[in-house]
C-alpha cells in the first residue's frame, strides 16, 4: 500500500503539466505562475484526504487549480497593484504558427476568468461533460458558453490589451 506522500508525489509527477497549464491561463509572469502553482499544489495535498474518487483524478485536479487560481485572482484585484515592467519576449520566434498562438493565448487572457477556464480546457481536448463537472456547470451550458466565447475570441482586434 503506498504512502500518502508516495501516491501525491505521483499525482503532482503526472499532472503536473495539467497545473501548469491552468496556472499560465491565469497569469504571464513566470514568478506568479510558480506561485499559483505552488498554492494549487498545497490545496491538492490539504483535499487528498477528503478525494474519494468519485470523480477522476486529472477532473479533480482541474478543479482544484482552477478554483486555486479564481481565488487568488480575486485576492489579487482586491490588493494594491504596482506596476511591474517586465520587457521578456516569451514567444521569440517570428513564424506564423508561433504568431497566431500568441495571438490566440493573449485574447484568451482578456477573457474573463470563468470563460478562460472553459475554453482552455476545450484546447485540452476534454468532452463538454467533463468541463461541465469542473467548472461546475451543465454539459448544455458548456456547449452554447463555448460557442458565445469563439464568437467573442473571433471579434476581438489584435491591439486590445
Amino acid at each position: 500500500m503506498k504512502t500518502t506522500e508516495i501516491a501525491f508525489e505521483e499525482m503532482l509527477r503526472e499532472h503536473k503539466n495539467t497545473i501548469y497549464t491552468v496556472c499560465y491561463m491565469f497569469s504571464k509572469d513566470r514568478e506568479e505562475v510558480n506561485d499559483l502553482f505552488q498554492e494549487v499544489v498545497i490545496n491538492i495535498w490539504k483535499g487528498m484526504p477528503s478525494f474519494k474518487g468519485e470523480s477522476n483524478v486529472k477532473t479533480w485536479i482541474w478543479r482544484i487549480s482552477f478554483n486555486t487560481c479564481i481565488s487568488l485572482g480575486r485576492k489579487k484585484k482586491r490588493a494594491e497593484k504596482v506596476p511591474l515592467s517586465m520587457a521578456i519576449d516569451l514567444f521569440n520566434d517570428g513564424n506564423e504558427e508561433t504568431r497566431q498562438i500568441k495571438q490566440l493565448y493573449e485574447r484568451i487572457h482578456r477573457l474573463q476568468p470563468f470563460d478562460r477556464a472553459i475554453v482552455l480546457l476545450w484546447l485540452e481536448g476534454l468532452p463538454y461533460d467533463e468541463i461541465g463537472a469542473i467548472v461546475g456547470i451543465s454539459t448544455k451550458n458548456v456547449s452554447v458558453r463555448l460557442y458565445r466565447i469563439k464568437e467573442e475570441l473571433k471579434n476581438m482586434s489584435n491591439h486590445q490589451e
